[in-house]
């Protein structure tokens, strides 16, 4: 049988992957510089390729260290999880866990969520992140999270992913605007010109451009938003019209600007809310005890 490389060197690696510099990587592994470089030395000898590049000038990872250190990540969040699960198996639902969720979702479900959850589960304490859905899963799979709240579509081909409901896109612009005239709007006509969007890095940006395509309309150009209020607000002052989550419309996102909503005729676009987290997780029953609470949540609605 092949000699395995150890988890300590694997964690090594990564040090120096982030840090790209020996006295940092060693600093941060809490060693000395030759026992880091002795580790991965080991590591090189056990995989027998080359990791690493080095010079008295730089450090750089090479084409196969690159995709070791990929592997390394998902290898040390699995011994993790493992351990989680070992430790936590006998005390579910106590302890830390971390949820992080997108902007387009959080104010208008957390607040119902955690109150509900902390009457539940008393003893579990629930750290929050809001991020953009690339940022969240790439902390979720490097471990910095334990679970995320997120839209789909979106791909998570690795993760495990449980769909929790439906929330469809309505039209908004200003009280008189022409587009938002009817009681459903029809896809196709000559608003998809004046849409306005989130800018890039915003699933809802991309889940409006799809029901957009899906009318021939290639591409939307004109001023970016930065969040769903910025966005409300430039519908506001009359820059143009925008597809808004049914959640943000009906937790009274509109406030009492001079401006209307309309549902989209059949079929209308929607996006899935999610609960996603790594198929190796040790919470695999708190995923499934918080998934349920939201869904709960929104069925009261």
């Amino acid at each position: 049988m092949a000699a395995l490389p150890s988890l300590r060197q694997l964690r090594y690696l990564l040090a120096l992957a982030e840090h790209l510099n020996f006295t940092r990587a060693a600093e941060a592994s809490f060693v000395s510089q030759s026992t880091l470089s002795t580790g991965l030395k080991e590591l090189e000898g056990t995989l027998g390729v080359q990791l690493v590049e080095r010079d008295k000038q730089s450090v750089a990872l090479t084409a196969v260290g690159e995709e070791v250190v990929a592997r390394a990540r998902q290898v040390l969040a699995a011994a993790e999880d493992l351990s989680d699960f070992a430790s936590d198996a006998s005390r579910p639902m106590q302890g830390r866990l971390r949820l992080g969720v997108i902007p387009t979702i959080a104010p208008f479900v957390l607040p119902a969520v955690m109150p509900l959850l902390r009457e539940k589960f008393p003893l579990l304490e629930l750290g929050l992140r809001e991020d953009l859905t690339a940022h969240l899963l790439e902390r979720l799979r490097n471990r910095q999270l334990d679970f995320a709240l997120i839209a789909l579509p979106y791909d998570t081909p690795d993760l495990r992913v449980l769909p929790l409901y439906k929330d469809r896109f309505w039209l908004v612009g200003r009280e008189k605007d022409p587009a938002i005239q009817g009681r459903a709007i029809q896809l196709g006509s000559e608003w998809t010109e004046r849409l306005l969007l989130l800018e890039e890095g915003h699933c809802l940006r991309d889940h409006a451009l799809q029901a957009c395509q899906a009318t021939e309309v290639a591409s939307v150009d004109g001023i970016e938003a930065t969040s769903l209020l910025t966005l409300v607000q430039m519908v506001a002052s009359g820059m143009g019209v925008a597809l808004l989550p049914e959640m943000a419309i009906k937790s009274g996102v509109l406030g009492n600007l001079p401006l209307k909503s309309r549902p989209l005729a059949p079929p209308a676009p929607e996006r899935t809310i999610a609960l996603v987290t790594r198929s190796t997780s040790a919470h695999m029953v708190e995923f499934e005890a918080i998934a349920q609470l939201i869904s709960s949540v929104h069925r009261k609605k």
